[in-house]
């Protein structure tokens, strides 16, 4: 018994002591620091072609759908790859799946199924071409993309855009609180990109026009340009 209140004064010594301690070390609330951003944009040209072909059909009986849908894949995927081309023209399927249609009784009255195909790459005519010989998948829809090397090849210059416009924002606006300069505190840096608005509704019209008139003519399209941008945004001390 004669060692526990020595021992208990102990603890209650160590404890204000680093109560105290604690309300020493507190971190000071940063003073004249200033958030903002900043962007950089670069526009290129759209150098891939994203085209989808797509076969419907329906029936009342699911695995007849389900084989006549696979026979229109097939015979596209034979076609396809025939003019198949690492990176000018690259063969994939796409969606594969049967749905059933219900009647007012709540009972299944038939199937309808869907499967696509798609072809995509850098040369246009080729991808093109190829789809106006498949007659039993026509195009679904056409769209465009930015290749990896082409987004690389302008991110640099969209970023270097980005840190100039916030290295001139932080300058003008430090002095426009009445200080001689900054000192950045922290910075984060991420890219997007911003495309047209799509076209695949007028481009399916164009494409199945095209193919009734003949069956090796190649499907009008034309790719727009996209927008590499770099976003810069963090906090600087003002001094």
């Amino acid at each position: 018994m004669k060692l526990i209140a020595p021992l208990a004064l102990a603890c209650a010594i160590a404890s204000v002591s680093g109560t105290a301690f604690a309300q020493n070390t507190v971190t000071p609330v940063p003073q004249n620091v200033l958030q903002l951003s900043a962007s950089g944009s670069v526009d290129v040209q759209q150098d891939l072609l994203v085209l989808t072909l797509a076969a419907t059909r329906e029936g009342a009986d699911a695995a007849t759908v389900q084989t006549q849908l696979r026979q229109a894949l097939d015979a596209g995927l034979a076609e396809a790859k025939k003019a198949a081309q690492p990176e000018q023209m690259e063969v994939r399927t796409g969606q594969f799946g049967l749905y059933p249609r219900y009647g007012k009784d709540g009972k299944i009255t038939a199937w309808q199924g869907r499967a696509e195909l798609v072809l995509q790459g850098r040369d246009f005519a080729r991808i093109t071409g190829t789809a106006g010989r498949i007659p039993s998948m026509p195009i679904s829809q056409v769209a465009f993309d930015l290749s990896k090397e082409a987004r690389a090849r302008v991110q640099g210059e969209a970023q270097t855009r980005a840190i100039e416009e916030f290295k001139n924002r932080a300058t003008e606006l430090a002095k426009g609180f009445g200080f001689s300069g900054y000192s950045l505190r922290e910075v984060s840096v991420n890219s997007d990109e911003m495309s047209p608005m799509p076209r695949a509704p007028m481009m399916a019209m164009q494409a199945k026009s095209a193919m009734a008139s003949s069956a090796d003519e190649s499907v009008p399209v034309e790719a727009g340009k996209a927008k590499v941008v770099v976003n810069v945004s963090g906090s600087v001390q003002l001094r």
